[in-house]
């Protein structure tokens, strides 16, 4: 028998490969259908949990291939209940997802890398070394863990979906692609695109390519200031993506789709809480259809930034209001467990011994 590292994963087969390879081992064409749906619809975790399959075809896909589920490796508890998960991958590798709690919805944040490329100021994330892309089942069983999760804790179905967790998700655009598409199938998670949000720090690029794809999910542009001297500061991507050249992406995005683009805006404290500021966000607006969802910051370790003062934030939020700007803000979960994006993967042994950007 070959190692189980060199076997194929079975989940890079599309639905008729799985029909050739059945047809071609002697067995039942229809057998394909049932795998298919124990691996995307039933989230199966192993060829033995396929139990209306005979003993001798789950040997046999056994020995013919592998399955390298995502498990929990780690989680904490919020007292606001959301779940902090650290997901071991099967190479080891350490990615985040959480489940977000609130009256209205239950939301699953999913990573799309192992570590991120970019080097956002105010992200934990930002210190570790991009080790790889997530594949596309390793996106969605994230999605599937967490559906579970929130289903055998809370009672309540998974509502929502935002690819907000470690990495640049337009840096891996296949396989977030591709991820979505399970999640939405009918022969999948089922699950609305309009109940997905995709995040990106700004790649101007890749925001024209989903609208050429015409994508049916929501976008998020992470922003946090709207002029390219302090964005370049705190987000050095924008030094080769202007705010000039994703305004014109992002309406080249919303003409293609249809689809309203919303701006994520932290109002650190001294940096981007001015009224200025409120008024440089205003103008940006007037340039792509977009909402504004303001996020209060959960300070990373060691980091520089912290909150604006209440004052601030709420002088900077009614500014905009009075402007006509449709804007939501977005309280912090998890205060009392480490919820800043990619602090629970920084506390992880393996992940610090891997991944630390040399500084």
């Amino acid at each position: 028998m070959e190692p189980i590292a060199q076997l194929p994963n079975i989940r890079t087969l599309t639905q008729d490969q799985l029909k050739d390879w059945f047809t071609a081992a002697g067995a039942p064409a229809f057998r394909a259908k049932q795998v298919w749906e124990w691996l995307w619809k039933k989230s199966a975790r192993s060829f033995d949990a396929m139990t209306n399959l005979p003993l001798e075809t789950r040997q046999l896909l056994t020995e013919k291939f592998s399955l390298p589920a995502v498990a929990i490796d780690n989680f904490q508890v919020s007292r606001d209940r959301t779940i902090k998960n650290a997901f071991r991958l099967h190479d080891g590798n350490i990615v985040e997802g959480v489940l977000i709690p609130t009256e209205s919805r239950m939301t699953a944040c999913v990573s799309s890398q192992v570590g991120c490329s970019l080097t956002c100021k105010f992200c934990a994330t930002g210190k570790l070394e991009r080790l790889r892309n997530l594949e596309a089942d390793e996106i969605y069983d994230q999605v599937a863990l967490i559906r579970e999760q929130s289903e055998t804790k809370y009672g309540i179905p998974l509502s929502n979906i935002v690819y907000m967790g470690m990495g640049e998700p337009l840096l891996n655009y296949a396989n977030v692609l591709k991820s979505i598409e399970r999640i939405t199938a009918p022969d999948g998670l089922g699950m609305s695109p309009q109940r997905i949000t995709v995040s990106t720090a700004g790649i101007a690029k890749m925001i024209r390519k989903l609208g050429d794809d015409a994508v049916k999910f929501n976008l998020a542009l992470s922003l946090h200031a709207a002029n390219d001297e302090k964005r370049n500061r705190i987000m050095p991507i924008n030094e080769s993506n202007t705010l000039d050249a994703l305004a014109e992406a992002l309406h080249y995005f919303y003409e293609k789709t249809g689809t309203r683009v919303t701006f994520e805006y932290i109002v650190f404290n001294g940096f981007n809480d001015t009224l200025e500021d409120a008024h440089e966000l205003e103008a940006f607006c007037r340039k792509v259809k977009a909402k504004v969802n303001i996020i209060e910051y959960n300070p990373i370790d060691g980091g520089e930034f912290v909150n604006a003062k209440e004052d601030k934030l709420a002088a900077f939020v009614n500014y905009l209001e009075r402007k006509g700007i449709i804007v939501n803000v977005r309280r912090s979960r998890g205060k009392d467990i480490d919820a800043a994006c990619g602090q629970l993967a920084n506390k992880n042994e393996a992940v610090k011994e891997k991944s630390y950007k040399k500084l």
